[in-house]
């Protein structure tokens, strides 16, 4: 069965993320260890112990997340993906996964996007809503009709009615009482630090841009689908092209129904995700219930998979 290998993103992280992982497995005793030493922090504490204010920082969260998604990964031991992909910071890991990137530079670039998104957040405050219940066409519009009264866009496609808009505060609102007008079932403000995947978001790219020249990056050992596209980073594809997708998507829309629909028409019939909680298989069942879909995230889901 051809099977793609998805990973979540900000959003999933949970205190006690990894840990019966970290107490049961020693190659991810060692993994959090190592990721310790490149980050210079106690990753390994913040996600088992929290607090959760802290481990709700983006650039705690990001590394977190990334570390908890490698090590579910490489306990999957008798399955070999055909695709993979990453919601947002999940391209990281999906990157690490396919061998475009090392587990120390991938943490290292994810740690640096952590912390200039969260000054981004700081320096130009914005938030993010969710719209449930309107197709993207609608919420396009009323972005558009939106935008008068500040900077708002279309953040996430994540699944056939569940969009999310990103933008300054007086453009989400005013988007979100134009959603409630046109029909939407739920218009509903998130908790952020900072308008992600929005203009808003300028401010970070051009650090982000010389860590990513000075980062060696492969060519990718299984096709990547990226979130600005949506179509596949493939062996043949220059390594130049995965630094100028990650940079871009920074204030770009995340095509993530998208890629998940052209992985299901090049072929893959079963999705699995690696790391914190169940996001990505719901969003997955919205998109096309007919394919497979698990999730890999505690020692017993490892037992599950391996069998």
């Amino acid at each position: 069965m051809n099977t793609a290998f998805v990973f979540p993103g900000q959003g999933s992280q949970y205190v006690g993320m990894g840990q019966d992982l970290y107490e049961q497995y020693p190659e991810i005793t060692e993994l959090y260890n190592q990721a310790n030493e490149i980050l210079d922090i106690d990753i390994a504490s913040l996600s088992f112990a929290g607090p959760e204010e802290k481990l709700k920082q983006t650039y705690i969260t990001q590394p977190a997340i990334v570390v908890h998604s490698v090590a579910a990964a490489r306990l999957v031991k008798n399955i070999k993906p055909q695709f993979t992909a990453g919601h947002s910071l999940g391209e990281f890991t999906a990157l690490i996964l396919a061998g475009a990137l090392s587990f120390t530079d991938g943490l290292k670039l994810v740690q640096l996007r952590g912390k200039l998104m969260q000054q981004a957040g700081e320096k130009n405050k914005g938030t993010m809503a969710a719209i449930i219940g309107l197709d993207s066409a609608k919420i396009t519009n009323l972005c558009r009709d939106a935008s008068e009264m500040g900077i708002v866009q279309v953040a996430n496609y994540n699944s056939p009615g569940q969009i999310v808009i990103s933008g300054s505060v007086e453009g989400v609102k005013q988007a979100m009482m134009l959603a409630k007008e046109r029909g939407a079932k739920i218009a509903k403000e998130l908790v952020v630090h900072g308008a992600f995947h929005s203009p808003l978001m300028e401010s970070a790219k051009e650090d982000f841009k010389t860590a990513l020249s000075s980062t060696e990056f492969n060519k990718v050992q299984i096709p990547v689908y990226t979130n600005v596209t949506a179509m596949p980073i493939t062996k043949d594809s220059d390594p130049e092209f995965i630094r100028e997708s990650l940079y871009k998507q920074l204030t770009s829309s995340v095509l993530w129904q998208q890629s998940i629909m052209n992985m299901i028409s090049d072929g893959a019939k079963e999705f699995i995700e690696l790391g914190p909680g169940k996001v990505l298989q719901g969003l997955i069942k919205r998109i096309d219930p007919s394919v497979s879909i698990k999730g890999v995230d505690k020692a017993n889901d490892i037992a599950l998979i391996n069998n």
